[in-house]
């Protein structure tokens, strides 16, 4: 029997015609050195085009990756919109990765042209010398072009002034590669995962559904996630797509820039992950921030501390609970309660809020035990989260680990966790950072959500450090809040509350900050490194 649809193809270069026919007067911001530039809907998609013709006069065709190297500003997004429209794949290179790094993947990518921000040419000017298939750089600034060793180097502003307007976007295939990231490489060089247009159309039907993130037209959307981690969570597309004003945070965002943009910009949805908002709330405790306008927070790349929602609940401010991966597009996730539970008393209504959800429309889940059989969703029982679906990556790009990653077709997430009755996911533990004691499994993740929420800490991580009788034990690495000095017998009194013995920290050490990875979560192979050859007291 024929199709009685037509066929259309679900392309990134449909949001740009959405976006100059229907929203052409929606404004996007950016903070930069000389304050917030605005500009139009109509505006950017002028410049897109501009860009789509510089990137020919660059000798780009279609399926060439272009790279960028920047933060998250308007001009970041027009590289979003005008890359893929145009046919190559745009390739968002993480800034906080170390050097070898950024040159491995560069070169895996093979990207043929770099666009950068200035405040960011010193790194890849370091690295020129090694990188084989960039042809041109192209750097943006509001300045004149800066003297830089990179050559050929262009000036972004220069090249979209001289370019035309007019551009027809070239039909597409939504099969399409558009887009690309790397993972950041825990275990060996880091891994490409490429999107297609219709896995990131896809993404951005489902961000505006009423039981994820209701993204609308009437938003005011501030990406903090950064746009070289998982394509800033797919928001700027979702966000185009339904005509939400945007607001870039520009360089170096600190937590008073973040407040001052959603008190001033009044803005009503913002991304992060859980650390920034951990930050900004420590800020508003000692300087008072307007942030009432924020109808939402989305919150995700590390489990969110039922202390931190309950923070945010006393300000009016629900924080909504994601959970994805950069192989899933990247949100697989989102806890919204359920009509039931909203009669449930706060303290229940928060922990179930507290998990990662339901697995998203089109997504399938399970949770598989160490023998390969699935788990019951009994909320209990644990296993390896394992997902496949449309906007599921089916391989790694030219890289020889993709098989270890899938099983029988589903892909393999690396997090443990458990499903209840209603379908809702609780990561329990990334893989390796579960901690086996005596034969039995201790979650670093509750013990930290629960440090979290003692009155006088500010983060906790806790690892597993190896031990002689049990195999591993708990240490607990806790940052005090400022002027606060923290008894250990309080610490461990408060979780022998919540906790069985056996589940305490052995120890707890006291640190004046938790290092991070590059996109922000707590780096705890770092802290496992520092704590090599601990001994025991």
């Amino acid at each position: 029997m024929r199709g009685l649809m037509q066929d259309y193809p679900l392309t990134l270069s449909h949001l740009l015609y959405r976006a100059e026919r229907l929203f052409p007067y929606k404004m996007v911001a950016s903070r930069g050195p000389a304050g917030m530039l605005r500009y139009t809907y109509a505006e950017m998609c002028r410049r897109v085009r501009r860009l789509a013709n510089v990137l020919q006069q660059l000798d780009v065709h279609a399926g060439d990756r272009v790279g960028s190297f920047a933060w998250n500003t308007h001009r970041h997004l027009e590289l979003y919109l005008g890359v893929p429209s145009s046919g190559a794949v745009l390739h968002t290179i993480n800034i906080r990765l170390f050097p070898e790094q950024i040159t491995y993947i560069i070169n895996h990518a093979g990207d043929v042209v770099l666009f950068v921000d200035d405040s960011l040419l010193p790194i890849l000017e370091q690295l020129a010398q090694q990188l084989r298939s960039v042809r041109a750089f192209v750097v943006m600034t509001d300045g004149p072009l800066p003297d830089s060793s990179l050559k050929p180097l262009y000036s972004y502003e220069e090249l979209l002034r001289n370019a035309s307007d007019e551009f027809a976007f070239p039909p597409l295939d939504e099969n399409t590669a558009c887009g690309m990231c790397y993972t950041s490489g825990t275990t060996g060089p880091p891994k490409g995962v490429v999107y297609s247009h219709r896995a990131l159309f896809l993404q951005s039907i489902i961000q505006t559904m009423a039981d994820t993130m209701a993204l609308c037209e009437r938003d005011v959307l501030l990406s903090i996630v950064p746009m070289f981690h998982a394509n800033a969570w797919n928001l700027p597309y979702a966000g185009t797509m339904v005509g939400a004003a945007q607001v870039y945070p520009g360089a170096h965002p600190q937590p008073e820039d973040l407040a001052r943009l959603i008190q001033e910009e009044r803005v009503t949805i913002a991304a992060g992950v859980p650390t920034v908002w951990i930050s900004i709330l420590a800020l508003l405790q000692q300087k008072p921030y307007d942030l009432s306008s924020l109808r939402c927070i989305v919150c995700g790349g590390a489990a969110a501390p039922q202390s931190l929602i309950e923070a945010y609940d006393r300000l009016g401010i629900p924080i909504v609970h994601a959970w994805g991966l950069t192989e899933t597009a990247p949100t697989a996730t989102v806890s919204v309660p359920r009509r039931h539970m909203l009669s449930w008393p706060p303290e229940q209504l928060r922990a179930m809020r507290a998990k990662q959800g339901p697995v998203l429309p089109a997504l399938e889940i399970r949770a598989m035990d160490d023998g390969g059989r699935e788990v019951p969703w009994d909320g209990k029982s644990v296993g390896e989260l394992q997902l496949r679906g449309p906007w599921i990556m089916s391989e790694y790009y030219n890289d020889p680990r993709t098989p270890e990653a899938f099983a029988d077709g589903w892909l393999r997430t690396g997090d443990v966790a458990s499903i209840d009755a209603d379908g809702f996911v609780q990561i329990t533990d990334r893989a390796k950072d579960v901690i086996k004691s005596g034969g039995e499994w201790i979650s670093s993740v509750e013990l930290e959500n629960a440090l979290m929420g003692h009155p006088q800490v500010l983060e906790a991580a806790v690892i597993g450090l190896p031990h002689d009788q049990w195999q591993e034990r708990p240490l607990a690495c806790v940052v005090p809040r400022p002027g606060q000095t923290i008894d250990k017998a309080d610490l461990r009194a408060y979780l022998a509350a919540r906790f069985p013995k056996w589940w305490l920290p052995d120890e707890f050490v006291f640190l004046d900050a938790i290092p991070r990875t590059s996109v922000g979560k707590f780096a705890k192979g770092d802290l496992r490194a520092r704590f090599e050859g601990y001994h025991w007291p």
